[in-house]
């Protein structure tokens, strides 16, 4: 990527945006010891086979327009392809977003016919058990086969839309093949746990908010503590996880050599993923998270908002991360079509950037410079989505008390110790966690 295209993609959707300096792609040039290690993903490794772990069942395919193999095919179009004899493909399943990816945050495309291939597809978007168990049942399924890229994050809904699928799966007796995909934003592990009370279709299950897993790690946990309270008794009997090969732990997204696309339309780079895990948190504030721009989750801001803001969080000195003031109006969601201050928030180092703690000097700030203005989103009770978000009201009782960001981000700190040792045995690459 040249410098001249990459400071025209960092200013995207701001009004006078100013050139990057830093930033995944320079870093990622700049630094010779970061070698990207191709990555060969589960998908791959099982079209590779001829299907072979597929052979003589009938298959369902949770995915979405990431379930892509190497030459850029997506694996339901390839199945598709490779007949019944090699594997015989009886239905889709859409998450959120639908599975060709045509709806937007919150929406799906119900039940219909896929035009490429015939096969049927059905609308899986916020399904619990029972009704995924009467999908199963029309469908004829006997094997169930997930391949979807996540983000890392216990708010993306994509890992529930798994275990809801693996909470039928195993009351029906059915066989789950996860086709493993790399963790974007590595294995570290940061911010607050989900606490009983405070589960709903954005964290079903007691996790941390960045949790640090792949999808197939997460498939193993749920299977081993979870799904037998959810289910009554039974658990997947026949889970397997088609791994990853070549991945590792302290890999970012940029450093597989893998295509990046889209796992939902607010997801348009690696760049964005990383910061998602904080700047997601102003979804429960009356600011523009940037959705309706060209960098959503990375341009925050709201009609209120001036220099101010950019100017106090340049004196933080946050790891991995540069604010810079910038002007954008929104096309859609809160704010649409109304001009915005805030900031964009560059990555300068993504092996350093914690979002989380980025986020909360940003909400702390947003509220010392504009106590009147700044608030939680309208809903009731008020403060509900942040609870949600967070796992808890911790993160909002500390906050509305005037605590430091620091002292917010501390709070949760020994939960994140504590569910760093509880993963471990369900951990299937090696590499340190950034």
């Amino acid at each position: 990527m040249t410098v001249g295209r990459r400071i025209f993609l960092a200013g995207a959707g701001a009004v006078g945006a100013a050139p990057l300096i830093g930033g995944t792609a320079a870093h990622a040039v700049d630094d010779p010891a970061k070698k990207k290690r191709k990555v060969k993903t589960g998908a791959q490794v099982l079209a590779d086979s001829g299907w072979a772990a597929l052979a003589g069942q009938k298959v369902g395919v949770f995915s979405n327009p990431t379930g892509v193999l190497a030459d850029g095919s997506h694996i339901v179009d390839a199945m598709h392809a490779a007949g019944k004899s090699k594997v015989e493909l009886v239905a889709a399943f859409g998450p959120e977003h639908g599975f060709r990816g045509a709806a937007q945050a919150g929406g799906s495309q119900g039940d219909h016919r896929d035009p490429r291939t015939d096969i049927m597809v059905y609308d899986a978007y916020g399904a619990n058990a029972a009704k995924l168990q009467s999908i199963y049942t029309k469908a004829g399924v006997e094997t169930v086969v997930f391949d979807i890229q996540d983000v890392g994050v216990r708010f993306y809904t994509y890992i529930w839309s798994m275990y809801e699928a693996m909470v039928a799966a195993a009351k029906m007796g059915l066989r789950f093949v996860v086709l493993d995909r790399p963790n974007p934003i590595g294995g570290a592990v940061r911010g607050p746990l989900l606490k009983p009370g405070y589960t709903s279709g954005v964290g079903k299950e007691e996790i941390i908010l960045q949790h640090g897993m792949t999808v197939g790690e997460l498939a193993r946990l749920f299977n081993a503590e979870y799904l037998a309270l959810d289910t009554g008794g039974p658990v997947v009997r026949d889970l397997e996880v088609i791994e990853l090969e070549g991945w590792r732990r302290d890999q970012l997204y940029t450093d597989t050599g893998l295509t990046w696309v889209m796992p939902s339309p607010n997801m348009p780079t690696p760049d964005t993923a990383l910061l998602y895990p904080g700047t997601c948190l102003f979804e429960a504030t009356n600011m523009s998270e940037g959705r309706g721009t060209t960098r959503p989750f990375e341009l925050i801001g709201a009609p209120y908002v001036d220099y101010q803001w950019a100017d106090a969080l340049r004196t933080k000195d946050i790891p991995g991360i540069e604010f810079r003031e910038a002007y954008f109006t929104p096309f859609i969601s809160k704010n649409a079509n109304t001009p915005c201050g805030g900031v964009q928030v560059h990555i300068s180092d993504p092996d350093r950037v914690d979002p989380i703690l980025a986020a909360t000097h940003m909400m702390v700030e947003a509220k010392r410079l504009y106590p009147t203005k700044f608030s939680w989103r309208t809903e009731n009770p008020p403060g509900r989505w942040i609870d949600l978000l967070t796992g808890s009201d911790r993160f909002r009782t500390m906050f509305t008390a005037g605590a430091t960001a620091e002292e917010i981000v501390a709070a949760w700190r020994p939960e994140t110790r504590a569910w760093t040792a509880r993963r471990a045995k369900y951990l299937l690459y090696k590499g340190d966690h950034r």
